[in-house]
């Protein structure tokens, strides 16, 4: 197949497709997360600081879990382009019992959190509040990762606007419900934090029903049975899932960790410097939800042409989406340099003493985002490439050592040795996500994107 066959313009349309309610749909999954600390905000701060604290315990160990909910997409974009139903009801289910184990496993963990939030020195007055929240927001994690794993087999087939509705109805049901629960409102109890906790959990049982019965009721996917002896194990299928999906998980949480750590060393620069970076890395996430949904479409559409085994269309959707991702980030650039300190003043009130010192230091941070958002742009497509041709295990040794052996001690030893203060911990976390895209990219595009390779026969 010759290269004309793929023009780039119908690569960027396939790309795009895919890709912007992919990213709609991270967008609104984000505001779920917004959502819940704004409203614990206004209802007090003890709670607030519980919820922050609790939500991101929660969400390290939620990220792990999602790595056998990310192996499912290329797995099924492959089968599926292979005309493979067994293997797409095969991929999907079993990712689908690595899930729902993993979420009961760790279930003690969340039962047992006081004594880990006591050991790493949280505010006494906030531990207990924060161990009740995670023992109950702990049962949202088994359908919050079943929903995770149902939207990458439907991307994966193509099927991205039903996520994408889900979400935004999921952050509706969310609101409505911290406003019962949380205040107690139309005679519910007033129960603040515990009530974000168990909103989250009926929002995620909600969202888990809804997609499972789209893909059990859909004409066009009840080819694929995917609920038909659910029961029955296939160990040979779950031992793929577990080899790809567990070194995604881990490559995930060295990221996240990342960013945890920073947010501790530059707790201990100053409360100012705190609350700017907070807002500044607010901004960054939720513009980098447009990346995530570039880098979904290009290991679905990667996947895909590894099925069909067309070397020609898989160059073509990378490069299509590489430039996507590259041609956003530029344009995010320019707005972190220009509207900065806009930006920052959105998340302060106009009565704050301290907003011009933060809106001063945030703005500074967010300059250095200007080059933090390109690399971690190109690090995001360079795993979804790569996880297309589902090559994740060295992808796994790159982002540990990009991201804990460069980017958390040059972080140290420019923000707190050093004594740059916040911009030397960003400058660390530059450096960490540059690597980690220089790295991946060089590893896909000398590997399988290569014209002359066959990704088909490099599964890791």
């Amino acid at each position: 197949m010759t290269a004309r066959t793929h023009p780039f313009g119908k690569d960027l349309r396939a790309v795009l497709a895919l890709g912007v309610p992919l990213a709609g749909s991270h967008l609104a999954q984000f505001l779920l997360a917004v959502t819940d600390t704004i409203m614990l905000g206004w209802y007090g701060v003890l709670d607030l600081a519980a919820g922050v604290i609790g939500a991101a315990l929660f969400f390290t160990v939620f990220i792990f879990g999602t790595g056998f909910a990310n192996a499912v997409m290329p797995m099924v974009a492959t089968a599926a382009a292979s005309d493979d139903d067994t293997e797409v009801r095969r991929s999907t289910r079993m990712g689908l019992w690595l899930s729902i184990a993993f979420g009961i496993a760790v279930l003690p963990f969340f039962w047992f959190s006081g004594t880990f939030l006591t050991l790493a020195q949280q505010p006494a007055d906030v531990v207990p509040l924060a161990e009740v929240y995670l023992r109950i927001i702990g049962l949202s994690l088994v359908p919050g990762l079943a929903v995770m794993v149902l939207k990458n087999y439907l991307a994966a087939l193509g099927r991205t606007q039903v996520a994408l509705w889900l979400t935004l109805g999921a952050v509706v049901l969310n609101i409505g419900l911290n406003w019962i629960l949380i205040f107690g409102n139309l005679g519910a109890p007033e129960l603040g934090v515990r009530g974000a906790a168990l909103a989250s959990i009926a929002v995620q049982i909600a969202t888990v029903l809804g997609l499972a019965l789209y893909c059990a009721l859909l004409p066009s996917l009840r080819r694929y049975a995917l609920f038909q002896r659910f029961w029955r194990p296939d160990w040979a299928a779950m031992g793929l899932v577990w080899r790809l999906g567990w070194p995604i998980g881990v490559a995930l949480v060295a990221e996240t960790a990342l960013f945890s750590a920073a947010a501790i060393m530059v707790g201990w620069i100053g409360t100012h410097e705190l609350a700017a970076h907070g807002i500044a890395l607010e901004i960054t996430a939720l513009l980098f939800m447009v990346h995530l949904g570039f880098s979904n479409a290009a290991t679905v559409l990667v996947g895909r042409a590894r099925g069909r085994r067309d070397q020609q269309a898989l160059r073509g959707n990378a490069r299509a989406a590489t430039f996507l991702s590259i041609s956003f980030a530029l344009a995010t650039m320019v707005v972190y340099i220009v509207f900065g300190p806009q930006l920052v003043g959105v998340f302060l009130s106009p009565d704050e003493p301290a907003r011009d010192v933060i809106i001063t230091i945030g703005a500074s941070f967010l300059v250095i985002a200007a080059v933090f958002q390109l690399a971690d742009g190109a690090q995001v497509m360079g795993m979804g490439l790569l996880r297309g041709v589902q090559d994740t295990r060295v992808p796994m040794w790159i982002a540990a050592f990009s991201y804990w052996g460069l980017g958390l001690p040059v972080a140290y030893v420019f923000g707190i040795r050093l004594g740059w203060g916040g911009e030397g911990v960003w400058a660390g976390l530059a450096v960490g996500l540059s690597a980690a895209a220089l790295a991946l990219m060089w590893r896909f595009w000398r590997g399988p994107g290569r014209s002359d390779a066959a990704p088909w026969a490099l599964a890791r």
